[in-house]
């Protein structure tokens, strides 16, 4: 009942209300990315939703577009700056992504989506993080994000669908909402859990 239903509403709800609340911080953070990397303020990434199916995953762009001589971008760790750091430290980035929560794409929490190349690479256990709705936030974020290794990070995925059929799911999903705001606080002070070690965000999944 929780997960098929009430959980889609408070979805819902919860995204509205942030939408509104999260505005002028919205339409000032989308002013500072014109006016530092410049237009498109947004970045779109193609991801896999639940059950595999593509969505469109949207950011407030983090990174410039400088190219290499042949017209290749080049590596994110280059194109990085100061002020995308900062966008991504504070979690600000993210925020276009309550428009996904309610068109149904993302929920407020469950397993990030992943890119779609990643999909034949799962094992079955790791493939069960495509059962739910992916989130905006889940139990691997709250565990150490991008600071936890793909097999930890995969199988805390796991563990979190297991949870989510059990009658404690509306709990787990309220403790990480809460977990997440400390977390998000956290990561602005320390930026601990915004990237794995030596990389802009995490390596390639490979298993």
């Amino acid at each position: 009942m929780y997960s098929s239903v009430l959980k889609r509403g408070l979805d819902i709800v919860g995204a509205v209300m942030l939408l509104v609340l999260c505005a002028p911080l919205a339409a000032a953070v989308a002013t500072a990315v014109a006016m530092v990397l410049g237009f498109p303020v947004f970045h779109r990434e193609q991801r896999a939703g639940r059950g595999g199916r593509p969505i469109t995953i949207v950011k407030f762009r983090s990174m410039t577009l400088d190219r290499d001589t042949d017209g290749a971008l080049l590596p994110d760790e280059a194109r990085l700056g100061r002020f995308g750091k900062l966008l991504r430290r504070t979690s600000l980035d993210e925020l276009p992504q309550l428009a996904a929560v309610i068109t149904g794409d993302l929920s407020l929490v469950g397993p990030r989506p992943l890119p779609m190349r990643y999909l034949p690479r799962y094992s079955p256990r790791q493939a069960t993080r495509l059962l739910v709705r992916p989130g905006l936030t889940g139990w691997a974020q709250v565990h150490g994000r991008n600071q936890v290794d793909w097999p930890g990070r995969l199988e805390l995925d796991a563990q979190y669908v297991e949870m989510s059929s059990r009658w404690y799911a509306p709990l787990i999903d309220g403790w990480i909402v809460l977990l997440t705001v400390f977390q998000v606080i956290r990561q602005a002070l320390t930026g601990k859990g915004v990237a794995a070690e030596g990389h802009a965000s995490m390596p390639e999944f490979f298993p």
